[in-house]
């Protein structure tokens, strides 16, 4: 069993909690504001969930996982630096600016990526870039999709990754479709496929998808 704290309580959050507490991990979830916030995100979801605030949950976890939104997830967790130090950070997220419509627009840091800026903001801790290339609900029921689904992973420590891709044998991704791609520079290419999302989701709505190869 590992200690793991999720930052955000949203969709993306609850849904790796849930998956994450079912096979065995001990789960907290860190809310921005716990004492106005209720547990109901992730209510009746058993014993291995517990909520906390932000900084107590990156503190007390093993690994942290960063469901936060993207645009502003860079100062949110450099104020987290003593807390995250000699942690592993999973980054799930996209650091894009809002179109009209509220789909994903344009990148916050072109020519790099949020993974990028948090290794650098971050130096003790050890960042994964992952599952940010495919809608939420696939992120923990893969097997769902018609096509195997591929997830990528971005990082800089070999040790780390490894570990990442534990978990995500956890939430039920197959060797055979993780893609480790290689160091945290890689994470601009797979945050970038974000840019084609919204133009899938103006056609056929929030139906299951990922952004996969295919071999």
């Amino acid at each position: 069993m590992t200690s793991i704290g999720i930052l955000g309580a949203g969709r993306v959050g609850t849904n790796l909690a849930d998956k994450l507490a079912a096979t065995g991990h001990h789960v907290t979830l860190g809310l921005r504001n716990p004492e106005k916030e209720t547990a109901t995100p992730a209510e009746g979801t058993g014993p291995r969930i517990s909520f906390a605030d932000q900084r107590t949950t990156a503190r007390t976890a093993d690994i942290v996982i960063n469901a936060t939104p993207g645009d502003s997830a860079l100062d949110r967790l450099t104020d987290l630096r003593a807390e995250l130090a000699g942690k592993i950070l999973v980054d799930v997220s996209n650091a894009t600016r809002d179109a009209d419509d509220g789909l994903p627009g344009e990148l916050c840091y072109p020519g790099s990526s949020l993974a990028e800026q948090l290794q650098a903001a971050l130096p003790d801790t050890r960042v994964v870039k992952t599952l940010n290339t495919m809608l939420f609900m696939v992120m923990t029921a893969p097997e769902t999709l018609a096509t195997p689904p591929t997830v990528y992973v971005s990082g800089n420590d070999a040790h780390a990754k490894k570990t990442v891709t534990g978990l995500l044998g956890d939430l039920g991704w197959q060797p055979a479709w993780i893609e480790d791609l290689g160091d945290i520079t890689t994470a601009r290419a797979t945050e970038a496929l974000i840019l084609v999302v919204p133009h899938i989701l103006r056609r056929h709505g929030f139906e299951p998808f990922a952004v996969s190869l295919a071999r």
